[in-house]
Order: C-alpha cells, then structure tokens, then sequence
C-alpha cells in the first residue's frame, strides 16, 4: 500500500496558503497570505513561509519544518488555543511577550482544520468584547 500522507512541512504550508487564498467562503474571504517567502527552507525550529492577515492586520504567522507546518497567533491566542483543540491539533503556548499560541499542522489531511481554526479566530476577533 502506498502512503499518500503529506508530512513535507514546505508543502503543508503551500496547501494552507491555498486554502487560505483560494476560499472566499465563510471567514476566509477575510484572510490574506502576505509577506511570502518564496525560497524559504524549512528549520527544526521552524521558519518565517508567511504571514496570515484579516482586514491587512497581521494575526499570525506560517513557519515550515521538515515534517510540519505551524501558525503563530498574534491576535486571537485564546481563542486559537481552544479552536485547534477542538479539531485535535496539537497547540500550545509560546512564552514572549506579548504572548503567542502555536497551532500545529503535522499531515496536508490538518489543513482544513487548521483553516477552521483561523475561521473561529476570525468570529471571535468580531465580538465586542474579544
């Protein structure tokens, strides 16, 4: 049997910036991928592919591994945290400051859910008291 799980971290961000450009469904019409590296080599510790904006307002930023992608939420951490959970992504908190979530893409299979992570982001930054 052939694996046909996509685990190159390069190509999983290349698939999230599709789906992140190409939809104009629901939230997604909001986001934008700017800033694209385009000969960016991914790192064990991850490097900058891309930076995700709503409304030309950056709230995270793509970074390539070898065998996975990851955002790093700017805006919307706590609500980024909880919506990957419930999508069984892997997250967790970045310590700087100002305080950042990291949500993990490890198979091209996470990059709906990630895209739905980004979308529940996108409802919260909404509400009057996010």
């Amino acid at each position: 049997m052939v694996d046909n799980r996509i685990t190159d971290g390069r190509r999983i961000a290349e698939l999230l910036s599709s789906e992140i450009d190409g939809r104009e469904d629901g939230e997604l019409a909001h986001f934008a991928v700017t800033n694209a590296d385009r000969d960016v080599e991914p790192t064990a510790d991850g490097a900058r592919a891309y930076d995700v904006t709503r409304h030309d307002e950056r709230i995270a930023r793509a970074f390539v591994h070898e065998d996975r992608a990851h955002l790093e939420f700017e805006a919307g951490q706590d609500g980024a945290a909880e919506a990957a959970s419930d999508v069984d992504l892997r997250v967790r908190p970045k310590a700087t400051q100002p305080p950042k979530t990291l949500v993990f893409v490890e198979s091209g299979a996470e990059v709906k859910r990630a895209t739905d992570v980004l979308q529940e982001v996108s409802r919260r930054l909404e509400e009057p008291d996010a």
